[in-house]
């Protein structure tokens, strides 16, 4: 049975949500066409362009994304104390960023001597938008619905683009959100459009290695007056230090995992496999068997919450339900 929104987005549980959205007919509307013979892969740079753009109004985060041919796939984080942490007029710049606004609100802005009556309409307003400005429904509305208006008019058509709004599961522990991430990362290398990570085109995880790359070679010519940062702007830091703002494991560490998990992906792929276990397994006391199967199928093996049994059946409980998806 379908279940409601609210249902499927708590953030007393979690603040990473696992999200998805494919084509309507699965066509292929993101890259080769073959029935057409056009090539549309400008159209998951828009993607990432625009998701982009929204993580820097939204007060919602990047973990990690990829962009294929029919579908894409987000790890995001929300984060809600930093949205209730913006003055009124923060708020009302961001929201004005991408919607139109209200008369009243104009006028508090031309004028802050109002009534107090009015001074509480426009707080009413503002709160209204505070709250959209870190609701995963509202990103992913503005996301989708940018995408379908230049597609259409690309084709000089209407009708829609996506199948329907998105799926979404939830990433309720820590070893839910790196399998996930590691899930998302690898999809071009399970389809076999990519043989590594670097080739992974559309990738959070190519984009992370250009940069830390980019970095090293600055790092090699120390007398250059510009830094350049180890970690993307636009994503969520890796922080092996306790910090709500970050994804909790080392940049090292996470492409070591990745790295490893891809090679026992794919059995063709090239190039030595080493049967050795990355360190962080353990340290994070997770089973190798467990991880392959979780990065290879994740969205078959959970439902819309993914984590261990335990925390699976504690949310279940908590929302009326008897179990979910992925408890043995």
């Amino acid at each position: 049975m379908t279940r409601a929104r609210h249902q499927l987005i708590d953030l007393s549980a979690t603040s990473y949500y696992h999200v998805i959205n494919r084509c309507v007919r699965r066509s292929f509307l993101c890259g080769d066409d073959p029935y057409t013979q056009r090539n549309y892969d400008h159209r998951r740079q828009w993607l990432v362009d625009r998701i982009k753009h929204l993580s820097s109004i939204y007060s919602i985060n990047i973990a990690a994304y990829a962009i294929m041919s029919n579908h894409y796939h987000l790890v995001l984080q929300v984060d809600k104390v930093t949205a209730d942490m913006w003055t009124m007029d923060e708020v009302i710049e961001r929201w004005y960023r991408l919607y139109s606004g209200h008369p009243m609100v104009d006028d508090y802005l031309a004028n802050r001597n109002m009534s107090a009556v009015k001074l509480a309409k426009v707080e009413e307003y503002v709160q209204c938008w505070r709250d959209r400005l870190y609701d995963i429904s509202w990103f992913m509305k503005c996301l989708n619905e940018h995408i379908s208006r230049e597609a259409n008019k690309e084709d000089n058509c209407t009708g829609k683009f996506w199948e329907g709004r998105f799926k979404s599961q939830a990433l309720l522990d820590e070893t839910a959100l790196l399998s996930c991430m590691a899930y998302v990362d690898l999809n071009p290398i399970r389809a076999g459009i990519a043989s590594n990570m670097m080739d992974s085109n559309f990738t959070s995880i190519q984009e992370r290695l250009k940069q830390f790359k980019s970095h090293q070679r600055q790092q090699a010519r120390p007398n250059t007056d510009y830094r350049v940062p180890s970690q993307p702007h636009a994503l969520l830091p890796f922080s092996p230090v306790a910090d709500n703002n970050a994804i909790p494991l080392s940049y090292s560490d996470y492409f070591e995992l990745v790295d490893w998990s891809g090679r026992h992906i794919d059995p063709k792929k090239t190039g030595f496999i080493d049967d050795s276990e990355p360190a962080i397994l353990q340290t994070l006391g997770i089973d190798s068997d467990d991880w392959q199967l979780a990065v290879r199928d994740f969205r078959r093996q959970y439902g819309s919450f993914a984590g261990s049994a335990m925390q699976l059946r504690n949310y279940a409980h908590r929302h009326g339900r008897s179990w979910c998806k992925g408890v043995g």
